[in-house]
């Protein structure tokens, strides 16, 4: 039997996330139409002999997650739990804290998923990998990156006949390797042996006074910086190297690209998904997502790259081009949104223009990844990123919005570019 664990953080954390995050959390922000974690969740499904999911995070429990949770046990037919941290325990911290569940059953391994990555997620193939090194604690999957960023990932060395690490560093100050750690991981349950021992640890070196009685930093165990630097060059830990695309979703200009990356694998993974020529529909150029309930004019020409999600309503003319836009938007007569996203129950004039800048990675440098990128210049000016619209907001007709974050509930007067409006 196997299990998987995915990490959904909380509500300190996805702060660069904002202002997206301020109604949702996260993990449910739709990406191709559908919550992050589902994509997941539908990986996770696929593998054979994986009966339960659990999810690990202290978010409050609310009515968006009991709704996501019914509906997903539903659909896909498996147990899927919320398990909530009583504060942020750090990727290893929340497994300990939880082992007794995760164990429950005797499973033979079990995967543990950033929630915050997109991906093809190759599961079947690491649980190959994995059962094929018996003596492994712990497979994780890396891939390649260019030798710049490489410095922003946990890097590791690996032996290139076996694929055991030999040394992991996260986020090293020089260069240490361009093989970089995806944040996905299949553990044999030994592995709670190594982290009982950092846990104990912790308890004896820091302070046992009541400000640590919460579970500050001496119950926070992180995977990258206390667990895997115990388990390289022992036999304990391996990577396995993906081909395949692989990105963080850690801004909410990183959800475009990520939107992009998963509307590209529908055409293997869920082709029915995918929006169609046909009489009396869009013209569609590219990848494309349209929700049932959505309504969208004939004469509107979409994509490629563009999620329209529930009861939105597109009139005549629009263009819409590597954009989300979010349930109960209006998109109004001949209006362009580019490069953007758009609010839940946001509506854009007629004739208005949305537009942001892309920040993919550069093209002509190899195994590149997407840069999240700071919000402010050196000199304190907003970076150019994608338009993004809070829920409720009103933008008029003839105007142009660029390279802006707008915050829920607001009425613009006029055009902007370049700005925060708070």
């Amino acid at each position: 039997m196997l299990k998987a664990i995915i990490l959904i953080g909380g509500p300190l954390k996805g702060t660069r996330f904002r202002p997206l995050s301020l109604d949702l959390p996260k993990p449910l922000f739709p990406v191709a139409g559908f919550p992050i974690i589902q994509h997941h969740i539908e990986a996770c499904q696929k593998v054979e002999g994986l009966k339960e999911i659990l999810l690990i995070g202290f978010y409050q429990p609310s009515d968006a997650f009991k709704t996501f949770l019914t509906r997903a046990q539903q659909e896909f037919h498996i147990s899927i739990r919320y398990l909530q941290e009583y504060t942020s325990l750090g990727t290893a911290g929340g497994l300990y804290h939880f082992r007794d569940v995760i164990q429950s059953g005797n499973p033979e391994c079990f995967f543990v998923m950033n929630a915050d990555v997109c991906s093809d997620f190759p599961l079947s193939e690491m649980v190959d990998f994995h059962r094929q090194r018996s003596h492994a604690y712990c497979t994780m999957m890396g891939t390649e990156a260019s030798r710049e960023q490489a410095l922003n990932y946990g890097c590791l060395v690996e032996n290139t006949d076996t694929h055991e690490v030999l040394h992991y560093v996260e986020k090293p100050g020089t260069f240490v390797s361009s093989i970089i750690n995806c944040g996905v991981y299949l553990f044999s349950p030994e592995v709670f042996k190594h982290i009982a021992t950092v846990f104990a640890r912790h308890q004896e070196d820091l302070p046992s006074d009541d400000s640590f009685a919460l579970g500050s930093s001496k119950d926070s165990i992180r995977l990258e910086q206390d667990i895997f630097p115990m388990l390289t060059g022992d036999s304990k830990l391996y990577v396995y190297k993906t081909q395949n695309f692989w990105s963080q979703i850690k801004s909410a200009g990183s959800a475009i690209y990520a939107n992009r990356l998963y509307l590209a694998l529908y055409h293997k993974t869920h082709p029915d998904r995918l929006a169609a020529h046909g009489e009396g529909m869009p013209t569609i150029k590219g990848d494309v997502y349209i929700h049932p309930s959505a309504n969208v004019d004939s004469s509107a020409v979409l994509g490629p790259n563009v999620t329209v999600g529930a009861n939105v309503t597109i009139g005549p003319g629009t263009r819409i081009r590597e954009s989300i836009i979010l349930d109960g938007a209006t998109i109004q007569d001949h209006s362009c949104i580019l490069h953007s996203i758009v609010g839940w129950n946001s509506t854009v004039g007629a004739w208005t223009r949305v537009e942001g800048t892309p920040s993919d990675p550069n093209p002509n440098i190899p195994f590149a990844k997407l840069d999240s990128g700071e919000l402010f210049s050196e000199d304190g000016r907003l970076n150019p990123s994608i338009t993004i619209l809070g829920r409720n907001v009103t933008i008029p007709s003839e105007v142009i919005v660029l390279n802006s974050i707008v915050l829920p509930h607001k009425d613009l007067p006029h055009s902007y570019k370049n700005q925060i409006i708070l």
